[in-house]
């Protein structure tokens, strides 16, 4: 791989990243850029080029913490500093990868030194790397949800801070924070999409001419890099003194009373929480401004900002299209107009202009990712049409409900989540135990405990206690881990009653909502007709599932052991990938087997494989009418697992309370 970034201004198309990521390289103060979007559509390629665009830092010389000769941080680890002493360099750009640990990101304390021997050893993390630059987290949505938690923190503070048993370390760490994913991996939690300043959806051109260009460029610049590079210099120079002027410009930049009525119009209109989005849009219309080389925000630099700063913070369900209604802000924007905005600049060299390269569109256009229009998934515009015989077109889930909790039994130790107990670095502490490797968690209690009975050979008499590294103790503690929720879904004819159908895809989708707040991943299997299929792979993207289950098709016999079978498939995989990572199985049927030889002992055999490999099970019961068989149960009893009802699932049912106390009876 070469070490010469691609040119940020070679960059086709992408106009809404590339404006986003230029504006906080004029405001950091907008507060990052979360750029969500589907692999292969340059999101790191132009994170990385933007870098080479900053303006060269003066640091203090020797100061691990990046420091301003001018301004020094008078409580620096490293300070105080001597005035005179500095050097020029990049701005730089650090990279948090998804596996860092807490130590890695906000930098290591060394508590057996500070308790052994009184010294504040600190070694710097990537907060402190970061410091004046780029923060630069992939696949933020991967990462776990503390980590995510410090380094917004961080972000929104401008400051680290680290804490071990009252001994503190605290750091400037004033940074561009830039994430990426892609959606189809998980979602952030909605508290988290809130600290990031503004959001862009990315997408593949679909245009021929405009694919044709981007190989074209990419095999240029892997072909000679430094040759490509000379070719944009002088768009990459433009560019690199147009931020440079926008940054002085932006103190002289004027936000009227009509502009901020505006702002707050829009905020309320798309009932957005709290007041940072309000905050966060006013930043970004002045620099919108000052990008444009105005001094007064115009009622476009308002638009622009909502386009990049509402989408992920207006109020939505995990399964709703993100975005805005344009034409409802637009609405806004008019009813609200103020009076005090100065006539429209007539340069047409505006927000986008110049500095672009390329002959390209400027990026000043609004986000084009943000259509509320139905997603065209299958069943939405029309049913599909019937592929087999006795099938039947799919129909529409029921209104989802909170679904009670299932969770899989004893103590994991998997990705942090929010269903079943686990062995974590967060959590409660429940006790103690000599450390493997650094200590990160002490015990105080259990250290004091184990130091005691030899304060007399040490030649301690009086107060105080003599501590030895062989005393110190790490504390263990408990928390949530996510888990693997299976859903083996039975699309039969014995299932195919539209009305119960109905109720089963709303029970699952409640689930499926349950699974995303739990911060589970999510795979489906569904059989039917002859045989089984995996619908959708575990993933961590709960509404692909959403869209799985919605154009689900029924009809057919019942392959039940065939199902079964490929679940058991899944997970075998599974284990091989994320082993830490426990399965629950939620198998929705009503327990009926009729497809292939002997499937009722088919059935059986396929169910006691997870049984005997202790796999987590519920069965979810379809079966309904006056006469049941109660085939789901004794499914369940194979399985070694549980049945519940349609309506046990619901938290707040009555029927499941009661089932609750009895089993806790039994």
């Amino acid at each position: 791989m070469s070490s010469i970034p691609f040119p940020f201004t070679a960059v086709v198309g992408q106009d809404d990243l590339r404006l986003a990521l230029l504006l906080n390289a004029v405001s950091p103060a907008v507060g990052g850029v979360l750029v969500r979007g589907e692999k292969g559509t340059a999101k790191s390629t132009a994170v990385r080029a933007l870098s080479a665009l900053l303006p060269a830092l003066e640091v203090v010389s020797g100061c691990r913490f990046s420091c301003d000769p001018g301004s020094p941080d008078p409580g620096c680890p490293d300070g105080p500093h001597e005035p005179g002493a500095f050097e020029t360099r990049p701005a730089r750009l650090v990279e948090l990868p998804v596996g860092a640990s807490e130590d890695r990101l906000v930098g290591a304390l060394d508590i057996e030194r500070a308790l052994a021997e009184g010294v504040k050893a600190f070694e710097p993390g990537l907060l402190a790397d970061a410091h004046r630059g780029i923060l630069y987290v992939d696949e933020v949505n991967l990462l776990h949800d503390h980590l995510v938690d410090l380094l917004l923190d961080a972000a929104a503070m401008g400051a680290s801070y680290v804490e071990r048993e009252g001994v503190s370390v605290r750091h400037a760490a004033r940074f561009l924070l830039v994430g990426t994913m892609n959606p189809e991996e998980g979602e952030l939690r909605p508290q988290l999409l809130d600290r990031f300043g503004l959001t862009v959806e990315v997408t593949a051109s679909r245009e021929p001419d405009q694919r044709v260009e981007v190989v074209r460029r990419r095999l240029a610049h892997d072909d000679d890099p430094a040759a490509f590079a000379a070719r944009w210099a002088d768009e990459e120079a433009a560019v690199r003194a147009r931020i440079a002027a926008a940054r002085e410009l932006l103190p002289s930049v004027r936000l009227g009373d009509g502009a901020l009525r505006q702002i707050a119009a829009t905020c309320a209109a798309f009932e957005v929480d709290g007041m940072r989005a309000d905050i966060v849009m006013a930043r970004t219309a002045t620099a919108l401004a000052a990008w444009a080389g105005r001094t007064d925000v115009l009622a476009e630099d308002v638009r622009q900002a909502a386009l990049l700063a509402l989408p992920h913070r207006r109020r939505r369900n995990p399964f709703d299209a993100p975005g805005l209604d344009e034409d409802r802000l637009d609405r806004t924007l008019e009813e609200f107009s103020g009076d005090d905005d100065p006539d429209p600049d007539p340069d047409p060299d505006g927000p986008g202009g110049g500095g672009d390269g390329g002959g390209q569109p400027a990026p000043d256009a609004g986000p084009r990712g943000g259509d509320t229009g139905a997603r065209p998934e299958e069943g939405e515009g029309g049913e599909p049409q019937a592929s087999g015989a006795g099938e039947q077109s799919a129909v529409r889930a029921a209104e989802p409900f909170r679904a009670k909790v299932l969770s899989v039994p004893g103590i994991g130790a998997g990705a942090a989540g929010r269903r079943s107990r686990a062995r974590t670095e967060h959590g409660r502490t429940t006790g103690a135990r000599r450390p493997r490797g650094a200590l990160t968690k002490l015990h105080l209690a259990a250290t004091v405990q184990a130091a005691a009975p030899h304060q007399r050979a040490r030649g301690r008499s009086g107060p105080g206690l003599v501590l030895r590294r062989d005393d110190l103790r790490q504390a263990t503690r408990e928390g949530r881990e996510g888990n693997l929720v299976l859903f083996v879904v039975d699309a039969s004819g014995s299932m195919a009653a539209r009305q119960r159908m109905s109720a089963v895809k709303g029970a699952v989708l409640s689930l499926l909502l349950d699974a995303y707040q739990r911060r589970d991943k999510v795979g489906l299997v569904t059989f039917r007709g002859a045989a089984a299929e995996v619908a959708l792979p575990p993933t961590s993207s709960v509404d692909a599932a959403a869209a799985r289950l919605e154009s689900l098709p029924t009809g057919g016999r019942t392959p039940l052991a065939a199902g079964l079978l490929r679940a058991h498939d899944v997970l075998r995989v599974e284990r091989l990938r994320d082993p830490a990572r426990r399965a629950l199985v939620v198998v929705v049927t009503d327990g009926r087997a009729t497809g292939g030889p002997e499937p009722v002992a088919l059935a059986g055999r396929a169910a006691r494989l997870f049984a005997a490999e202790g796999v987590a099970s519920v069965v979810v019961d379809c079966e309904s009418g006056p006469v049941r068989l109660g085939l789901a149960g004794q499914l369940a009893g194979e399985l070694g697992g549980t049945a519940v009802t349609l309506d046990e699932l619901r938290a707040d049912s009555l029927a499941g309370l009661v089932n609750d106390v009895r089993r806790r009876v039994a």
